[in-house]
């Protein structure tokens, strides 16, 4: 197998996407997800996957934590292929019952970096806490998952898979079951975190704004199955864009492109 090209994008390449087809298998035959995707990320680089429900977004992020093995093409992360789960890869789902019940949210964000890490007790703790500051858990450092609000609970997922300090972290529409007061806070957070800590994502959405904001380069996909439709370069966008023309004219952008049968790259 080829190791994998240099990204044109600039910065060191983390992930690449190359050629990537993904099928499911169901009882009446197999139903194509995903045709021919390709794309690469670069360190420090958030790289939202954005289309309509049902385009293969959540199923292309599966193939990246090594979930799913592509019908054909390959996914590589630092230049190797990758062909399982690891904890170079972690991922940050929807649903808000991510957490282990019966321990307490430092505990939960601890535990995978003793057995996943090879972290001492005290260490994981110190590294846990640490954690859970960046996101505004302190004081809930000692209570339940049954304890916490659908917000504190994503805000501990997304802690535990920080403090793993993973090469990629990949989020699956996090914020989608939200109320719209808690997922602007969570994106105001995110983004805090994204320039304190400079780490490498993938995230998922269908949501054009919220792609916008968070994204440093958009990839767009057709309905389902999921094809190329475009790329976005958002760098400039970040909170203090919302809502100013340029913003309103790249969703616009988006928009059309998405919906009204453009194609290509925009810049």
């Amino acid at each position: 197998m080829k190791p994998a090209p240099t990204s044109s994008h600039p910065g060191v390449t983390v992930l690449e996407a190359r050629r990537l087809t993904l099928d499911y298998v169901t009882e009446t035959g197999s139903v194509r997800a995903v045709e021919d995707v390709s794309f690469t990320v670069a360190k420090g680089e958030r790289l939202v996957l954005l289309g309509p429900s049902g385009c293969g977004k959540s199923t292309i992020l599966k193939a990246i934590a090594g979930f799913i093995r592509p019908t054909e093409g390959h996914v590589f992360l630092e230049g190797q292929a990758v062909s399982k789960p690891g904890p170079d890869r972690l991922v940050v789902f929807q649903e808000f019952d991510q957490l282990l019940p019966w321990k307490t949210v430092r505990e939960n964000v601890a535990f995978p970096l003793t057995v996943a890490r090879g972290k001492s007790k005290g260490e994981a703790r110190r590294i846990a806490d640490q954690a859970l500051a960046k996101v505004g858990l302190t004081r809930a450092l000692d209570a339940y998952p049954r304890e916490l609000s659908g917000g504190m609970k994503q805000r501990a997922a997304i802690a535990r898979a920080l403090a793993a300090a993973p090469d990629v972290l990949l989020m699956d529409e996090p914020f989608a079951a939200l109320d719209a007061l808690t997922r602007t806070a969570l994106q105001n957070d995110l983004l805090d975190l994204a320039n304190d800590l400079n780490f490498t994502l993938v995230f998922v959405t269908h949501a054009i704004e919220e792609a916008v904001l968070l994204g440093t380069r958009l990839h767009l996909l057709s309905a389902h199955p999921g094809r190329t439709l475009a790329t976005f370069d958002t760098t400039r966008f970040g909170r203090d864009s919302v809502g100013t023309p340029a913003f309103r004219d790249i969703v616009r952008n988006i928009n059309m492109t998405l919906f009204g049968g453009a194609t290509g790259a925009a810049a």
